[in-house]
């Protein structure tokens, strides 16, 4: 780590603790040249991976694009306040999970997979919208498969 006041490249730790819920190290570092101290941030950095689409293309993961599908799948359904933050609770777990994978590319399909598994813990009307735009129903008869089997699993 390079001193941001004489820039000299040799600086020691003096203190290191956990901050932000334990996703941060917060390090207090001490110059050895001019004896200059300074806090310093660290974070892990996952990269999420990319976006395989159906039609074969990749594209960077964006998560505006996953709120907004979640955002549509509930759009005029009751929804309060610790629903909302129950939404931005789904999106990191989902994007967490698609980062454990470790994958570098994944298929959409396993995205819109888990966006379906949260939205049957949020909001089953919300899950069947989502899961009847995301399988492409084509008639009354799947959304009637769906429901029943939502049903099932209760």
């Amino acid at each position: 780590m390079h001193c941001p006041f004489c820039s000299a490249d040799d600086t020691k730790v003096i203190d290191s603790r956990l901050v932000s819920e334990g996703d941060q190290v917060r390090r207090r570092r001490e110059c050895l040249s001019c004896h200059e101290r300074f806090t310093t941030y660290e974070i892990a950095e996952l990269l999420m991976p990319r976006v395989i689409k159906t039609d074969g293309t990749r594209e960077p993961f964006d998560d505006a694009k996953l709120r907004a599908g979640l955002q549509r799948a509930l759009e005029k359904r009751p929804v309060s306040i610790e629903s909302i933050e129950s939404i931005e609770s789904a999106i990191s777990r989902i994007k967490h999970n698609l980062q454990a994978t470790g994958e570098r590319e994944l298929p959409s399909r396993v995205i819109g997979e888990k966006v379906m598994e949260e939205l049957r813990q949020l909001d089953q009307v919300a899950y069947v919208r989502f899961a009847s735009v995301y399988r492409s129903f084509q008639d009354v008869e799947e959304f009637r498969r769906e429901i029943d089997r939502l049903s099932s699993t209760e």
